[in-house]
């Protein structure tokens, strides 16, 4: 590969990603419909207004990227238990945590729904980390997510792992505990509240307050520029030894949420390694619906694709609706 071809690859559609990576294939894929492209998603996000929705995709065979305000923040949620899964795997790569050390749950390491792990407790305590991974990302796991989180220093310490990658537009400030509490207005997360959380005590218009406080926070956002050249790079194996990226793509390919977002716009016979990010609905609003992932289609092609919306004053089967609208428009012009 000549430096030509290899930049012409990182500029395509006037949209360069910072870290953008080798060639990673032939140039036998097809180019974007870039004006199709524009056309069809531009009317899709129109039709969702007041709802904030950005989009990435790329050709992972020819690192060709389309977006749609690919550069704004928005809030992850639980999108962000991939790099988190990814930084928990640097860890193991280099020495200093083990797949099969086994973590003891103690009150204090709840955490609010959604979590298995909050209902189980205590009548199971103990789990491995490769357990807790599991939970993480294929069901969604707070209390998974959380206790992973502090076992490597924190969300600090993913963030420094993402900027030590150069991975940019992906920040990583709080707990799951210390999330799902502010967005509802309430205070510090208890140990009592495990199952249920007492959402429905705090008047309306301080959890209005507190939900619009959370959708124009930067902390814990994305960009979904970011996102797809986290995916990209993960697929590639740029980030991880192989076993861990095998790892952490087949617990993406098994995940159990989201099945009506990008999967429902993909085609028939293809398959999907992705993370979900949702906030509960409340007053209207399904105020964040998220979906990222690596799409590999029948024909061999694969794609990484980011779909964040917030916002969205509609119900939530609605919402996931235009994820799969977005979808299936980009895979229309991209093949």
């Amino acid at each position: 590969m000549t430096l030509r071809p290899l930049l012409l690859a990182c500029l395509v559609a006037a949209v360069s990603l910072v870290g953008c990576g080798p060639q990673r294939t032939t140039e036998l894929d097809p180019r974007f419909d870039m004006q199709a492209m524009n056309r069809k998603v531009t009317a899709i996000v129109e039709e969702a207004a007041p709802a904030r929705v950005t989009v990435a995709f790329m050709d992972l065979g020819n690192a060709e990227v389309w977006s749609h305000y690919g550069d704004t923040p928005m809030p992850m949620q639980s999108v962000f238990k991939a790099p988190l899964a990814a930084a928990v795997l640097s860890e193991v790569d280099a020495g200093r945590l083990s797949l099969e050390e086994v973590v003891t749950i103690g009150e204090e390491d709840l955490s609010p729904q959604l979590s298995a792990i909050s209902r189980a407790w205590p009548a199971v305590r103990s789990y491995t980390v490769r357990e807790l991974l599991v939970r993480a990302v294929r069901d969604s796991d707070n209390t998974a997510a959380d206790v992973l989180m502090k076992r490597i220093g924190g969300p600090g310490a993913v963030t420094a792992w993402l900027d030590a990658q150069r991975i940019r537009g992906i920040r990583i400030d709080r707990y799951e505990r210390e999330i799902q509490m502010e967005i509802a207005g309430l205070a510090s997360f208890r140990p009592a509240w495990k199952d249920a959380a007492p959402i429905a005590a705090v008047p309306e218009p301080q959890r209005r307050a507190a939900l619009e406080a959370f959708l124009a926070d930067p902390r814990d956002t994305a960009t979904a520029h970011g996102m797809i050249d986290f995916l990209s790079r993960l697929a590639a194996g740029e980030l991880l030894s192989k076993p861990s990226s095998q790892l952490l793509m087949q617990i993406l390919g098994e995940s159990r949420t989201g099945p009506r977002r990008i999967a429902a716009g993909l085609p028939e016979g293809a398959s999907l390694a992705h993370k979900t990010g949702t906030a509960r609905p409340d007053l209207g609003m399904s105020p964040v619906v998220n979906d990222v992932g690596i799409a590999t289609l029948p024909n061999g092609r694969r794609y990484a694709i980011a779909v964040l919306m917030s916002g969205c004053r509609a119900q939530l089967a609605d919402c996931e609706a235009v994820l799969a609208q977005v979808t299936r428009a980009l895979i229309d012009e991209a093949g």
